[in-house]
């Protein structure tokens, strides 16, 4: 295989113009298996090590893909402007700062927490925080405006850009845990404006989903990996109120506040547990849903990813859950969703690294026009990166 011989005109200038914004879907995938590595229970065989080492990689990878994205956005104008009028690709806009997310929370986790790394954890979440909601306002924006949609065309993928708010929920009761109760107040009041925009968003968006399913039946095979994405929300949504109730504690202690707090860190155990039940019935859902894709063969693309983060979330609120009740199935439970994240990471970052090479995966769709997306759609999705 010969270095960028598949890529768009064999010229590399051209992988800058047809970037897209599903590449951070590695981010996401890499950064939340460096996070459950470091969680993982059992034993001492250098997981920790592995996780900083992934990391590591993944900061660089998101320098190198925010890179690539801020070039197509600055040479070539036009083309990035006709990313927002894509149904499908603008959908992908939430994976920047879902990725992001995973690296302030690396930030954590991997470096001594210091007044130094708290500055800068806390500065580079307010960015977060502020991606987070353009995907969440922008792009829902062009879906009710710009978008041609419709019921039987509708996939998981419509979650992508209103998850964000929630992830970035998480990672602030992460953060607040850490700063004073002066600094973190703020955090933990605005990561439960985040989890209430973006939760009751993803609920609705279920909803639809499970209608169309029952009505239309599964999505094309190239859109199979979509049915893992329900997991995202509310696995991050349960961990989301399990970071949060203990933040909330800490912050408001002395306050007029602090009986609220504890009243929210109970109350966050439950909805946590509400929402990791359905998860759970959506995970069961969606592993027989890709035993049945198995049947008809699953062509790669970068929608493979999608094996990873939902995943990967859904098991932080299991090691959250098991942690905070001390129920000791969960915690197993945990350790082999661990497992299971690591060997698809294995799977989709080798056939990614391929694409990558030769330049196969660098290939943006076309946007199409508003008139012509009902009767291209179906050509179109099988040439979706994603």
């Amino acid at each position: 295989m010969r270095l960028l011989s598949a890529a768009p005109g064999r010229d590399p200038r051209e992988i800058v113009r047809h970037f897209t914004p599903n590449w951070f879907a590695a981010n996401m995938g890499t950064g939340i298996l460096a996070l459950m590595l470091a969680a993982f229970p059992y034993g001492h065989w250098g997981q920790l090590e592995i996780a900083r080492g992934l990391w590591a990689v993944n900061v660089f990878f998101f320098v190198l893909f925010a890179a690539l994205f801020t070039g197509r956005a600055l040479f070539y104008p036009r083309s990035f402007a006709k990313l927002f009028d894509h149904p499908v690709q603008s959908l992908f806009i939430g994976a920047i700062p879902m990725g992001f997310a995973t690296i302030i929370n690396g930030l954590l986790d991997f470096w001594p927490v210091t007044p130094q790394t708290l500055a800068i954890a806390q500065g580079l979440w307010w960015v977060d925080v502020l991606m987070a909601l353009i995907s969440a306002l922008l792009i829902p924006f062009f879906m009710f405006t710009a978008h041609e949609h419709s019921i039987e065309r509708m996939t998981a993928a419509w979650l992508l850009p209103i998850v964000p708010p929630e992830v970035s929920a998480a990672s602030g009761g992460l953060l607040a845990q850490h700063l004073s109760p002066a600094l973190a107040r703020p955090v933990v009041y605005v990561s439960y404006v985040l989890w209430s925009i973006s939760v009751l968003l993803a609920l609705a968006v279920l909803a639809i989903l499970l209608l169309r399913l029952t009505l239309h039946k599964l999505p094309h095979r190239d859109m199979a990996v979509s049915t893992w994405l329900p997991l995202g929300p509310l696995g991050t949504g349960a961990f989301a109120m399990l970071t949060l109730g203990k933040a909330g504690v800490l912050a408001f202690a002395g306050t007029p506040l602090a009986s609220m707090a504890n009243f929210g860190q109970l109350a966050g155990i439950l909805v946590a547990l509400v929402l990791w039940g359905f998860g759970l019935w959506w995970m069961v859902m969606a592993v027989a849903f890709t035993l049945r894709y198995l049947r008809e063969g699953l062509p790669f693309n970068m929608g493979w990813w999608g094996f990873t983060f939902p995943l990967g979330v859904f098991d932080a609120a299991t090691y959250g859950l098991g942690e905070v009740t001390d129920f000791g199935p969960l915690t197993v439970l945990g350790a082999v969703f661990t497992v299971l994240l690591a060997g698809f990471w294995i799977v989709v970052t080798q056939r990614s690294f391929v694409g990558m090479w030769t330049g196969a995966l660098f290939r943006a769709p076309a946007s199409p026009r508003r008139r012509e997306w009902s009767v291209t759609a179906p050509k179109m999705s099988t040439a979706l990166p994603w």
